[in-house]
Protein backbone atom coordinates (compact mmCIF):
# COMPACT_ATOMS: atom_id res chain seq x y z
CA UNK A 1 0.00 0.00 0.00
CA UNK A 2 1.11 3.64 -0.93
CA UNK A 3 1.56 5.84 2.53
CA UNK A 4 0.96 8.93 0.45
CA UNK A 5 -1.24 9.52 -2.75
CA UNK A 6 -1.02 12.25 -4.83
CA UNK A 7 -4.30 13.30 -3.07
CA UNK A 8 -3.87 12.91 0.22
CA UNK A 9 -0.56 15.19 -0.58
CA UNK A 10 -2.42 18.19 -2.14
CA UNK A 11 -4.63 18.09 1.08
CA UNK A 12 -2.05 18.38 3.39
CA UNK A 13 -1.02 21.61 4.24
CA UNK A 14 2.53 22.97 4.10
CA UNK A 15 4.86 23.39 7.29
CA UNK A 16 3.98 25.46 9.85
CA UNK A 17 0.62 26.41 8.07
CA UNK A 18 -1.18 25.83 11.17
CA UNK A 19 0.78 27.43 13.51
CA UNK A 20 -1.83 29.62 14.36
CA UNK A 21 -4.35 27.42 14.61
CA UNK A 22 -6.19 26.28 17.78
CA UNK A 23 -7.27 22.79 16.62
CA UNK A 24 -5.43 21.73 13.10
CA UNK A 25 -6.95 18.45 11.44
CA UNK A 26 -5.49 15.40 11.13
CA UNK A 27 -5.77 15.42 7.39
CA UNK A 28 -4.14 11.59 7.02
CA UNK A 29 -3.58 8.39 9.42
CA UNK A 30 -0.77 5.76 9.40
CA UNK A 31 -0.48 3.01 11.91
CA UNK A 32 1.06 -0.49 12.66
CA UNK A 33 -1.14 -3.42 12.76
CA UNK A 34 0.99 -4.67 14.91
CA UNK A 35 1.58 -2.62 17.66
CA UNK A 36 -0.08 0.63 19.50
CA UNK A 37 1.74 3.62 17.32
CA UNK A 38 -0.19 5.59 15.47
CA UNK A 39 0.97 8.32 13.59
CA UNK A 40 -1.71 11.55 12.16
CA UNK A 41 -0.78 14.56 9.50
CA UNK A 42 -1.51 17.41 9.69
CA UNK A 43 1.46 18.80 7.66
CA UNK A 44 3.57 17.95 5.28
CA UNK A 45 6.90 19.65 3.55
CA UNK A 46 5.94 18.51 0.35
CA UNK A 47 8.97 16.18 0.25
CA UNK A 48 9.10 14.02 3.69
CA UNK A 49 8.90 15.38 6.71
CA UNK A 50 5.07 15.63 8.60
CA UNK A 51 4.01 17.48 11.66
CA UNK A 52 1.10 15.95 13.53
CA UNK A 53 0.40 14.10 16.27
CA UNK A 54 2.28 10.69 17.26
CA UNK A 55 0.20 8.55 19.50
CA UNK A 56 2.86 5.66 20.62
CA UNK A 57 4.32 5.48 24.55
CA UNK A 58 2.55 8.74 25.23
CA UNK A 59 0.27 11.37 22.51
CA UNK A 60 2.63 13.98 21.71
CA UNK A 61 3.07 16.59 18.51
CA UNK A 62 5.78 16.68 16.21
CA UNK A 63 7.66 15.74 13.05
CA UNK A 64 8.04 12.31 11.53
CA UNK A 65 9.73 11.19 8.20
CA UNK A 66 7.53 9.36 5.13
CA UNK A 67 10.97 7.54 4.97
CA UNK A 68 10.89 6.23 8.48
CA UNK A 69 6.99 5.28 8.32
CA UNK A 70 8.04 3.67 5.17
CA UNK A 71 10.76 1.16 7.18
CA UNK A 72 9.19 0.73 10.50
CA UNK A 73 7.96 -2.80 11.19
CA UNK A 74 5.80 -3.66 14.45
CA UNK A 75 6.18 -6.86 16.25
CA UNK A 76 4.94 -9.44 13.97
CA UNK A 77 7.32 -7.47 11.17
CA UNK A 78 4.37 -5.95 9.48
CA UNK A 79 4.31 -2.59 7.44
CA UNK A 80 3.02 0.42 8.88
CA UNK A 81 -0.31 1.10 6.91
CA UNK A 82 -2.43 3.93 5.91
CA UNK A 83 -5.88 4.29 7.23
CA UNK A 84 -7.91 4.12 4.13
CA UNK A 85 -10.94 5.22 5.39
CA UNK A 86 -9.98 7.87 8.13
CA UNK A 87 -11.64 11.31 7.89
CA UNK A 88 -10.17 14.49 8.46
CA UNK A 89 -10.45 14.86 12.14
CA UNK A 90 -9.43 17.81 14.45
CA UNK A 91 -6.88 16.82 16.45
CA UNK A 92 -8.78 17.02 19.78
CA UNK A 93 -11.28 14.64 18.94
CA UNK A 94 -8.60 11.79 18.23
Amino acid sequence: MKLLTQEIKKQLPPLYANEDTDDPKAIAKFFTPDSNWTWYATEFDGEDTFYGLVDGHEKEQGYFSLKELESVRGAFGLPVERDQWFTPTPLSQL
